[in-house]
């Protein structure tokens, strides 16, 4: 299994990114992908998730709204769409995924297979 995750960089608050997570080496459309984040001095959260199939899942309540994650099966690769972002959102951006674990509306579990992150700077 191999994830990287690239698209990261410097915006100003209110701005736009979108990452995107390159698949390999697994059934892409038979694996949720999770996207989670580790700021600077904190834990490592999850912020959203897509199912298998591509239809998203889990977003954390501090993105709702102004994130999306997403999917396209053919291209096996994975985004989050990130909108109206904050210095708040500044972190590392990590993707997962996992044979035996799936995200649902409500939670998202912590995926055993990680790439690389990407890091998110939002000035103020």
């Amino acid at each position: 299994v191999q994830l990287q995750a690239f698209g990261g960089g410097l915006v100003q608050a209110g701005g736009s990114l979108r990452l995107s997570c390159a698949a390999s080496g697994f059934t892409f459309g038979s694996q949720s992908i999770g996207w989670y984040r580790r700021a600077p001095g904190k834990e490592r959260e999850g912020v959203a998730c897509v199912s298998a199939t591509g239809s998203p899942m889990y977003h954390a309540e501090a993105v709702k709204g102004r994130f999306t994650a997403s999917k396209e099966i053919a291209k096996n690769t994975a985004y989050l769409q990130m909108d109206s972002l904050r210095p708040e959102d500044t972190a590392v951006y990590y993707c997962a995924t996992d044979p035996v674990l799936w995200c649902g509306n409500t939670y998202m579990p912590k995926f055993g297979y990680w790439g690389q992150g990407t890091e998110v700077t939002v000035s103020s």
